[in-house]
């Protein structure tokens, strides 16, 4: 056994489980059983807190999860659907520095809708639906211009960040030019905790910092810091985005994918989503999906969703649940 399959061994666990497979006579976890044990820790042990929205949380502070992109896999979660190409849309409109939800709408993505849509009822006082509301924002810009509007989220300040000096920066393409020229860097990352434009945002950055990792055999590392992690709705979201992001990164500087180290500060569960993360934990894992880039795109900003492949997911059926606004 080599020292680095003792140390994922020490990560994922071991023994005969469902979904395992053996290394070097050691059987090994799946993967997606991290997730399972951080929401099984979530609802024993998570301290019951009234947030932000008012429904209330289940909530521990502070865990790590690894997933080891090296052999093609990705971390789409299998005790569920993830519906993995909608994730990776919302990463490509990011990329696209933008912040209205028209784009989205027009490319069939809805999860950005709850937030606008929130602030136009409360401001208008119509209780239109939020199908009438999306068709409204589609059919007219006059009106996506003025209520679909997010403010200076994560695209903004990846691609637009407003220094002191008044300048914009964009902090992917100076990720790009670090990743090709100064691999060795540890100041390999980007954020988007813009203090001074937080309170223009429908929503502070939950996953808020990416930071990059070299190896000297060209593997591309990345830890992803998220302080709030709504676990059963946007963490599976947000390990598909970042993988995705990994993969273009990568592809961009000539690297190969390494592992994709995710960090969460206040993990929690919503007490209207306790049922179905016991539904979810009854399950057993299934194969990761591969994953792979079909073309190599001249810059970061030339990727499509038709650019992904993703094969071999056979996850259980959705869950339904409800965004807490």
């Amino acid at each position: 056994m080599t020292g680095g399959d003792f140390f994922t061994m020490i990560r994922l666990g071991c023994g005969a489980v469902p979904g395992s497979a053996k290394t070097g006579g050691i059987t090994m976890r799946h993967p997606e059983y991290q997730y399972l044990d951080l929401m099984e820790q979530v609802l024993e042990k998570g301290d019951k807190r009234v947030d932000r929205t008012g429904v209330g949380t289940r909530s521990l502070f502070g865990a790590m999860l690894r997933f080891d992109l090296s052999d093609g896999t990705a971390p789409i979660l299998t005790t569920k659907r993830v519906y993995w190409k909608t994730a990776i849309k919302e990463m490509l409109w990011f990329l696209t520095g933008g912040t209205n939800i028209q784009p989205l709408l027009r490319d069939n993505v809805r999860i950005w809708s709850d937030w606008p849509l929130a602030t136009y009822r409360s401001e208008t006082g119509e209780e239109i639906s939020q199908e009438d509301f999306e068709q409204r924002i589609l059919e007219d810009d006059a009106f996506a211009t003025r209520w679909g509007e997010l403010g200076p989220v994560y695209g903004k300040q990846w691609r637009r960040w407003m220094g002191a000096d008044g300048q914009e920066h964009d902090q992917i393409t100076g990720l790009i030019k670090s990743l090709r020229e100064t691999p060795a860097s540890r100041r390999m990352l980007f954020h988007g905790w813009n203090v001074a434009e937080l309170s223009e945002m429908a929503l502070p950055p939950c996953h808020m910092v990416y930071q990059y990792h070299v190896t000297s055999d060209g593997r591309l590392n990345c830890l992803l810091f998220q302080r709030s992690v709504d676990l059963l709705l946007g963490m599976p979201f947000n390990c598909v985005g970042a993988s995705a992001l990994q993969l273009m990164l990568a592809q961009q500087a000539g690297l190969r994918p390494g592992e994709l180290v995710w960090v969460g500060g206040d993990v929690h569960l919503y007490l209207n989503h306790l049922d179905q993360a016991r539904e979810q934990m009854a399950r057993e894992p299934r194969p990761l999906p591969q994953i792979s880039l079909t073309r190599h795109p001249e810059n970061i900003d030339s990727y499509k969703i038709s650019d992904f492949s993703v094969e071999g997911y056979d996850p259980h059926p959705p869950i339904a649940a409800e965004v807490a606004v």
